[in-house]
């Protein structure tokens, strides 16, 4: 069974092209096709298109937010009731091509995990393609996991990968960075973009802004996680030593000072240095702080948190035994 999640805000006039296009590529590849909309808060009566597609075609399931809450909502939702092992991403504009989704499925079978989509030829307007390349350059060398299209929304999974990287926020288009770090394999293919044929495109300049700062999310949280401490007590330490060796400096000036009053020399109250060493220094103290506090957060919850991703197993100790009923047999 392949599961298709998409995410619907004010695109009514294309749901139902859409259903057909997915509808034809599952007839003639021979797929079990799980679709699951998720309606992020349309009002353009997008649910009422997708309570007639549900109708009458019940391999359709819709669900509906009480608000808008972001894409990332609506994908974690998705995947929640996603009940394909292998689940496919892709934006109900149209501009993601279904008929993409077999070489999608082959790519998988090359023993990859994640296999994001590239649209390396763009129908969009200038102003989306270039801070876009920039933004996906700056991605794949602060992650280290090179895509040419971090933003693409046609992505395939596997659905055990949702079982441990949680969505929010606007993480949505960094699954394939959370789940590298987790050990999956990800790669990426060639597809076709097409132009957008109804509605207007849903994100402006202030994505540029959130996908960086989300960006700086995803390195601590992928870098530093689960040791918080590396990033946070590195800094204080350096901040605390550089202000340490200011006062130390200032010390000396202030012994020299006091020897040789005809020297000149500047009070120490007037020297610039004096506060941008005091700073330094609690600084230092704050972000060391900080650091101990996040490891204590951490080891306090620690039985929450799993710190590895298990692929395979040899050993049955985690199954029931045979003289164990199951729920059935209750």
């Amino acid at each position: 069974m392949l599961s298709v999640v998409i995410p619907v805000l004010n695109e009514a006039e294309s749901l139902e092209q859409l259903h057909f296009e997915l509808t034809e590529v599952a007839k003639a590849e021979g797929y079990v096709l799980d679709v699951v909309f998720v309606d992020d808060g349309s009002t353009d009566g997008s649910w009422d298109v997708l309570a007639r597609l549900a109708a009458k075609d019940r391999r359709v399931r819709a669900l509906r937010f009480r608000r808008n809450f972001g894409k990332a909502a609506a994908l974690s939702a998705g995947f929640s009731v996603a009940r394909g092992e292998l689940v496919m991403t892709l934006d109900a504009d149209l501009q993601d091509d279904p008929r993409e989704i077999p070489h999608f499925l082959a790519r998988m079978k090359q023993d990859l995990d994640v296999v994001s989509g590239y649209k390396k030829v763009r129908h969009d307007p200038w102003h989306k393609v270039i801070p876009s390349r920039v933004f996906n350059w700056l991605v794949s060398r602060m992650t280290g996991v090179v895509l040419h299209d971090h933003n693409c929304g046609m992505k395939c999974y596997r659905r055990e990968i949702f079982d441990e990287v949680r969505l929010y926020g606007e993480l949505h288009r960094f699954v394939p960075v959370l789940a590298a770090a987790r050990g999956y394999r990800v790669g990426e293919l060639v597809i076709n973009h097409r132009p957008r044929q109804h509605g207007q495109s849903k994100y402006g300049m202030t994505r540029i802004v959130k996908g960086f700062l989300d960006l700086l999310t995803v390195k601590f949280l992928t870098g530093f996680g689960q040791r918080p401490q590396h990033l946070l007590g590195t800094l204080g330490l350096i901040s605390f030593f550089l202000g340490a060796l200011g006062l130390i400096y200032l010390a000396i000036y202030w012994v020299v000072a006091q020897v040789a009053p005809d020297w000149g020399l500047l009070p120490l109250h007037q020297r610039p240095a004096m506060m941008y060493s005091m700073g330094l220094l609690l600084l230092g103290g704050q972000l060391m702080s900080i650091g101990f506090l996040g490891e204590l957060i951490l080891a306090y919850h620690k039985h929450d948190i799993e710190t590895y991703s298990i692929s395979e197993r040899t050993d049955r100790s985690h199954e029931p035994s045979p003289d164990t009923p199951t729920s059935g047999e209750l």
